[in-house]
């Protein structure tokens, strides 16, 4: 039995909502079928004898955006992903303790073309942060566009990760 897509990106809001922050006003450019942007950071450090000495931290930072449409074409689709990345990028503040900051693009469709998948499992962008000799970081975009219909899911080279997770929602609702 298929899955609306309406009910299935709620499934996805409330999965991501344990560890994101939520955002369903944010603004996507005219024609760009946004359903919402999650926010996520995380800091890791390690200390010696006391808090205040610190000898390593490092900074995690994702920002997922989730389109829902009933299909998309692969210009549409890499018009999404370009759009994602350039939102990203000037989100990136790299530091000594910077690690990384993903773009995350998510497609939820309810069917995917051949073509559209070969966009998606194609497109590839990553950034290096390099100030002067020490480097500060880096950016990759993941993406994965996920067919209802079929219940299978593609993702680019970076997203692999999403394939597992989806899998999990879908073994939920079933």
């Amino acid at each position: 039995m298929a899955i609306s897509r309406e009910d299935f990106v709620e499934v996805l809001k409330d999965s991501y909502s344990a560890y994101y922050t939520i955002h369903e006003d944010a603004a996507a450019p005219e024609g760009l079928p946004l359903a919402f942007r999650a926010d996520y950071s995380s800091r890791d450090e390690r200390y010696w004898l006391t808090k205040s000495v610190v000898t390593w931290a490092n900074e995690k930072y994702e920002y997922c955006y989730v389109f829902m449409a009933e299909s998309f074409s692969p210009e549409l689709a890499a018009r999404c992903m370009d759009w994602a990345w350039e939102d990203t990028l000037p989100r990136v503040r790299p530091h000594g303790e910077h690690q990384c900051t993903n773009a995350k693009v998510v497609f939820i469709a309810d069917s995917v073309s051949p073509e559209t998948a070969k966009a998606v499992k194609k497109k590839s962008a990553t950034r290096s942060y390099r100030q002067g000799i020490k480097p500060q970081g880096y950016s990759n975009l993941l993406a994965g566009i996920t067919d209802l219909g079929t219940r299978k899911t593609v993702t680019n080279g970076a997203g692999h990760e999403l394939v597992p997770y989806f899998k999990k929602l879908f073994a939920a609702r079933a």
